[in-house]
């Protein structure tokens, strides 16, 4: 299995030699089997792995067993061990989402401070890639949906996607590696439970190799997908300008509706299949059509795209020259700027649930630093990517409708450096050259 699943790794760019490595770690099958994997390559792959555990605070003492264990397992095989504690009850109430919802964005918030300059593994394997598949399938998705569960997103990398739950549990079956059992994976309480507990017994009656022929699907599925993307990307920068299309009704019409989709994505207004037809069919003959009452897709026959009418809010920018100390452009949010020894990090701990981290390479900031609210056009290299990403898309992905006029923004003379609840640019990354990290905290009060 240590053979496939390093084969996975080197196909798919995931790891290079150098790289720190953060595993998320619950204490399940499939992330001890991923920490026990990952520490055995390490040497081979030349990589340095860390673990992070997330106590998510919905059992009482089991999930404090959980948090023992991880760290009692760390221990024994000397790899450096975090812990972090979220109230998923209080978060999921505020936000009006659901417990699993809750917990996933909680989880991956932690993730994402705890992982500037490094890469997160999950655990993520070939059943939860087709437990996903069946999951998107039920709720309408497109094609995207249906490849699964991508083997690298930003900078999270998924070594056992292709590697199916008998493959682990027999794994650590010979290693003599006990684990723990989240007694609310045995309920059907989740959507997900009732997936792997009901539905995919009933595909294996069917075709006992359903999770292995599934994952070959989901490769072909996702090459395809990466073809239509590069299409799509391609068309946009030929037809697309600013909120507008001219010469997009030559393209075939999936090209057209993934332009539109795009569009209206990056513009923050929801889309059904229903109003991409609409929208397709005014593009392709002229009209227009109220889209929230403050945006209408239109075209006159030539051009097709989207107008604001003039009701709408006039955004007010705000910005300030970034100071080492508190820095505060909202009411009652401070962000707070303090400058750290590389050599100390490894002492600093996320102490206030309130409080979130962010740490990018201060000497590579470029010239004078601005603090700011979000600008329209806004875009930022990611760390770990190849290309630059619409904040405001990344914004409607990711971050919750209150806090989005008050996210903070800091950029240099060479353009936006860090976005708040999205990451850091890629250019100030902190990596093994890195003297002094710039440390961001934000309190909302």
């Amino acid at each position: 299995m240590l053979e496939k699943i390093c084969r996975f790794i080197e196909e798919n760019n995931m790891l290079s030699s150098g790289d720190t490595v953060v595993c998320g770690l619950s204490g399940g099958a499939d992330s001890v089997c991923l920490l026990l994997v990952l520490n055995e390559l390490s040497q081979q792959l030349g990589i340095t792995v860390e673990a992070i555990h997330v106590n998510h605070s919905l059992r009482g003492a089991e999930s404090d067993r959980d948090e023992s264990f991880c760290k009692c397992l760390c221990e024994k095989y000397g790899i450096r061990f975090t812990a972090e504690r979220v109230d998923v009850n209080t978060f999921a109430q505020k936000h009006s989402l659901s417990c699993e919802e809750a917990a996933r964005k909680l989880r991956y918030e932690i993730f994402s401070a705890h992982s500037q300059g490094k890469k997160i593994a999950t655990a993520h394997n070939a059943n939860d890639n087709l437990e996903t598949i069946i999951l998107n399938l039920a709720r309408g998705s497109g094609l995207k949906g249906l490849t699964g569960i991508p083997p690298i997103r930003g900078n999270i990398v998924r070594p056992l996607l292709e590697v199916n739950r008998c493959e682990i549990e027999d794994f650590l079956k010979s290693r003599n590696q006990d684990f723990v059992t989240d007694s609310t994976n045995l309920t059907l309480d989740y959507t997900r439970n009732k997936i792997r507990h009901r539905i995919i017994p009933m595909l294996e009656e069917i075709n006992s190799s359903v999770v292995k022929t599934t994952v070959r699907s989901s490769e072909t599925l996702r090459d395809e997908n990466s073809f239509i993307t590069d299409s799509v990307r391609e068309a946009a920068k030929k037809c697309r300008s600013g909120n507008s299309f001219t010469g997009l009704e030559k393209y075939h019409k999936v090209i057209r509706r993934r332009c539109i989709a795009e569009l209206l994505s990056e513009n923050g207004l929801p889309y059904s299949n229903d109003r991409l037809t609409e929208c397709d069919r005014i593009l392709c003959n002229g009209g227009k059509i109220d889209l929230n009452g403050s945006f209408y897709f239109i075209s006159d026959g030539k051009t097709a795209g989207i107008t604001i009418t003039d009701n709408k809010k006039t955004h007010t920018e705000i910005s300030s020259e970034l100071i080492i100390g508190e820095n505060s452009i909202f009411p009652d949010i401070i962000l707070e700027c303090r400058i750290v020894n590389c050599d100390n990090l490894r002492k600093i701990k996320n102490v206030h649930k309130n409080l979130t981290f962010y740490y990018l390479d201060y000497d590579k900031i470029f010239g004078r630093a601005v603090i700011r609210n979000r600008r329209f056009g806004d875009k930022i290299q990611l760390c770990g990517r190849n290309f630059t990403s619409s904040v405001k898309k990344l914004i409607n992905e990711n971050v919750s409708a209150e806090l989005r006029n008050t996210l903070h923004f800091i950029e240099d003379e060479k353009g936006t450096i860090f976005a708040e609840a999205i990451g850091v640019a890629d250019r100030v990354r902190p990596d093994e050259s890195t003297v002094r990290l710039l440390e961001i905290n934000i309190k909302r009060i």
